[in-house]
């Protein structure tokens, strides 16, 4: 089929690009220019230099010619730049699939929340702030694709992406720290995690969530899908376990309570990634979103002893120079430590 990525040179993109080349697809990408795919990826697809604002040149004239059997759009922030690709696409392909986040829905208060559940609004309807209003543009986005497409639009909505190629550094200083600490300086014997083993963690590969959007775009299927690991398939513990498998000569996890990383100024998410204290009354449905309907449609999850792999591997080859800026310092970290263990020999 003839595919179109209106992005595709970073991490969820990437990794649809290279899965469609592999099932033999025509794979066409437009970006800004400012990354670009590795060989061979790159010579095997055909490049399209615009930006998605049509306000910033050279705009999106490259994407008035042509006909596509699929669009994937990883890329889409503002209602606005999304209902300018849509209005010059429409007419010219057959399925528009869009790449939202469960962050569209308006509360994460209650587990098992469905596709079916109430979105977010905007409170200024105009707002292209998109670090303020992330969940709610992505909302509008939705209903500007849908609009448009209507039966022909496929709506799919990650939870966190995790794995290879990850710019955002949040899962991946787990396998940083274990794996190759490092990379995070001069490190101790001991590392700080954050209590109790049993949280739940709701996350999906990269790859994982790609190949799903790829069966649905080649299986013509409209919808709206939940695209995350199963409710309480995982747990923080299971990926520290599965972190010191992958490691020759890992630290020693110390369990901290949440009050203590609280006490000592730990910032949740930054300083320590993937951690949110609870019981946080809005949040509880963070990492407990339904995802039947995506399994039901096909969405596989690989073992996370393969993501964390993978993860590791890449981490060691690419710079990290600028990477994980705000997490837990060695110092805080020996700091927290030293408390902990002074607390428990009284």
């Amino acid at each position: 089929m003839k595919l179109l990525l209106l992005g595709g040179t970073q991490f969820l993109g990437r990794h649809a690009v290279e899965i469609a080349l592999a099932r033999g697809h025509d794979v066409t990408v437009f970006t800004r220019g400012r990354r670009v795919l590795p060989q061979p990826l790159a010579a095997s697809v055909t490049h399209l230099p615009g930006d998605r604002d049509p306000r910033i040149a050279p705009g999106i004239d490259s994407l008035s010619r042509g006909s596509f059997d699929a669009v994937i759009d990883t890329s889409g922030y503002v209602p606005r730049v999304v209902g300018a690709s849509t209005a010059l696409l429409g007419s010219r392909v057959a399925r528009y699939l869009f790449v939202s986040s469960i962050s569209a829905y308006a509360k994460l208060d209650r587990p098992g929340l469905d596709e079916d559940a109430p979105l977010a609004v905007l409170e200024q309807p105009d707002s292209e702030d998109v670090p303020k209003d992330y969940g709610a543009l992505k909302a509008a986005c939705e209903q500007v694709v849908s609009r448009a497409f209507a039966s022909r639009a496929t709506i799919v909505r990650p939870g966190l992406i995790v794995g290879p190629h990850d710019p955002t550094d949040r899962f991946a200083y787990w396998p940083a720290r274990f794996v190759h600490p490092q990379l995070l300086g001069d490190r101790g014997p001991e590392a700080v995690v954050p209590a109790p083993p049993e949280r739940a963690l709701q996350f999906v590969d990269a790859r994982d969530c790609a190949a799903f959007m790829l069966d649905l775009v080649e299986r013509d299927i409209a919808g709206t899908f939940n695209a995350t690991s199963p409710s309480d398939h995982w747990t923080f513990g299971d990926v520290i376990a599965s972190c010191l498998e992958a490691a020759p000569a890992p630290p020693q996890p110390v369990w901290i309570a949440e009050r203590k990383l609280l006490d000592f100024h730990v910032e949740p998410w930054a300083g320590l990634p993937l951690w949110i204290p609870g019981p946080e009354p809005d949040m509880a449905g963070f990492e407990h979103v339904s995802t039947e309907k995506a399994q039901a449609c096909g969405l596989r999850i690989r073992p996370l002893s393969h993501t964390v792999a993978d993860t590791a591997q890449w981490l060691a080859t690419r710079p990290n120079e600028q990477a994980w800026k705000h997490v837990l310092s060695d110092a805080r970290e020996r700091q927290i430590l030293s408390a902990e263990h002074a607390s428990s020999t009284h």
